[in-house]
């Protein structure tokens, strides 16, 4: 039972693909050219990578966890100086681009690579050189900024040491030039071993001024960090975005995903009624499915085209009909449908020609006295009908029952419309006048109203043989449905079972369900192979 459910919900989920893949196809399609003109018409943006290598000053260097920890926040703090207003705003001044540095910040990417000193500088732009252009002077800025930035803790020593250094050197000059003009007199040679002693004092001044000197250079060299360009940024070949062919898909599929949605929601909310609901939720088998079809002048078209698809499907119905009421003998039938607009004038008139065209003697009743149809239909007068019968002291057909055109098919028109349809149907008169007809007949076939719309079926419905209900799929509601065959249940009608009426097969998600399916579901009730079995035969 749990496979049967299974397979049957996947037939159904399969008919509703059928039924809606124009717009799963639609929605596709549309989707994809939406996502492919966008695509199309967006800047292409260009990626220019660069990879910076952290070179690490000398005396930070070591093995310890202190020293691991410092060179990656050196890693980090380096990473966000490269995007710093004054680095951007040398580099556009430098490549004179016309951005500011907001917007050349947001064209930028900085990643650090974790356990390493490298540092990936991205740069995205809609042309491919210039992405490149901007990412290698932004390298070479934030160097020398760098390094002026670390040079300039020992500019102070540096510039006082060489201040130092040229003023004693000056003073070497002088007493260079003072030497040379003494002469041999023991004045000068006095005064000579004095600037010897002196210019000795100079040298090694200046000797100890340069060893200073060179010891700001060493520390200054051994302390300071810098970056190195370890692979210079190129031009992008290809575009990063947008990605036609990805954005494509997507989109695709984007929008078959909304309708399938789309199909779902109008498949949860639609309340009408469908072959499944009638066998699943009704507990009905479905005795015939009558394709939707154009009427000539209105006249029923098992005669005017009686070699139609549509005119073989009534002859099934008849045949489901007959073996639906093997046991019990069907003298009289009503003809009934949950709502107005379902077809069921057409199903009785037609179902009636049907039987007479098999040999039975069959007679319509129009038990509908509020919008009688079946006159219209069988292009016959409507003067003299049922009212009048009851109007009678005695229940007398008095030539009421009309002959039609079709040989074996009569007729009971309704006549003028009385007031109160419902307590005439009910009557015991109105009995005795379809007593009357079955004299005559070996077949009725009772038209009333709608079950739903006013109480005439339920009061006609206990006292025939069987109920044939009319629903119209895709337009009857389900609720209204159960509502109707709860009620004619209430009163004791013998349903027999459903006929399916317009069913739009060429559209319609339930075309495999309405050609095969009821066959199914009608000898899953019955128990009968309805393409062997031959007709029962004429009732006496």
């Amino acid at each position: 039972m749990e496979t049967t459910s299974i397979s049957d919900d996947i037939r159904r989920y399969l008919s509703m693909t059928w039924h809606w893949a124009w717009l799963l196809v639609l929605a596709t399609l549309l989707g994809g050219a939406a996502a492919f003109i966008f695509s199309y018409r967006t800047t292409p943006i260009y990626l220019a990578t660069t990879r910076l290598l952290i070179n690490e000053a000398p005396t930070t260097r070591s093995t310890d966890y202190a020293s691991v920890l410092t060179s990656e926040r050196l890693a980090r703090t380096y990473s966000e100086l490269l995007i710093t207003k004054p680095v951007l705003e040398e580099v556009i001044r430098r490549l004179d681009l016309e951005m500011g540095v907001r917007e050349l910040r947001e064209a930028m990417k900085v990643d650090l690579l974790v356990d390493t000193q490298l540092i990936d500088l991205q740069v995205e732009d809609p042309s491919p050189t210039r992405s490149a252009e901007i990412a290698n002077a932004v390298v070479a800025v934030f160097a020398e900024q760098n390094q002026a930035l670390q040079a300039s803790r020992y500019t102070t020593s540096k510039e006082s040491l060489s201040s130092q250094l040229a003023e004693v050197d000056q003073q070497i000059q002088l007493t260079n030039a003072d030497l040379e003009k003494l002469g041999d007199t023991a004045e000068d040679k006095a005064k000579r071993d004095r600037l010897e002693t002196a210019l000795a004092q100079y040298r090694q001044t200046y000797a100890s001024l340069l060893q200073s000197y060179e010891s700001v250079r060493l520390a200054e060299a051994s302390s300071t960090s810098n970056v190195v360009q370890a692979e210079p940024a190129t031009a992008s070949e290809a575009p990063i975005r947008p990605r036609t062919m990805m954005n494509t898909l997507l989109g695709a599929g984007i929008g078959l995903m909304l309708a399938i949605g789309l199909v779902l929601l109008i498949d949860a909310l639609d309340d009408t009624l469908s072959p499944d609901a009638v066998t699943r939720q009704l507990g009905l088998p479905v005795l015939g499915v009558i394709a939707k079809h154009q009427i000539e002048d209105g006249a029923p078209i098992v005669k005017t085209q009686p070699r139609s698809p549509v005119s073989e499907a009534f002859r099934s119905l008849r045949t489901n009909i007959q073996f639906a009421s093997v046991d019990i003998p069907l003298r009289t039938l009503l003809i009934t449908s949950p709502s107005p607009e379902d077809g069921k004038s057409t199903v009785a008139v037609n179902l009636g020609i049907s039987l007479a065209q098999s040999g039975f003697s069959v007679a319509i009743v129009e038990a509908d006295l509020r919008r009688p149809q079946v006159h219209k239909k069988l292009g016959i007068s409507n003067r003299q009908g049922i009212s009048a019968i009851f109007v009678q002291p005695r229940a007398t057909l008095n030539g009421s029952l009309q002959k039609t055109d079709v040989d074996g098919l009569f007729a009971l028109t309704s006549g003028a419309l009385p007031p109160n349809p419902a307590e005439l149907l009910g009557s015991e008169k109105m009995f005795e006048i379809l007593r009357q007809v079955g004299e005559q007949t070996d077949i009725i076939i009772l038209d009333s109203p709608p079950v739903m719309a006013v109480t005439d079926a339920a009061v006609i419905a206990p006292r025939v043989d069987g109920v044939l209900l009319v629903v119209k799929p895709g337009a009857t509601k389900l609720a209204a449905c159960k509502q109707a065959v709860e009620q004619l249940q209430r009163v004791g009608a013998n349903i027999l079972g459903v006929v399916l009426n317009d069913v739009e097969v060429k559209r319609s998600r339930y075309r495999y369900a309405y050609y095969r399916g009821y066959y199914y579901t009608y000898n899953k009730y019955y128990g009968h192979d309805l393409e062997t079995k031959p007709l029962p035969e004429k009732v006496n």
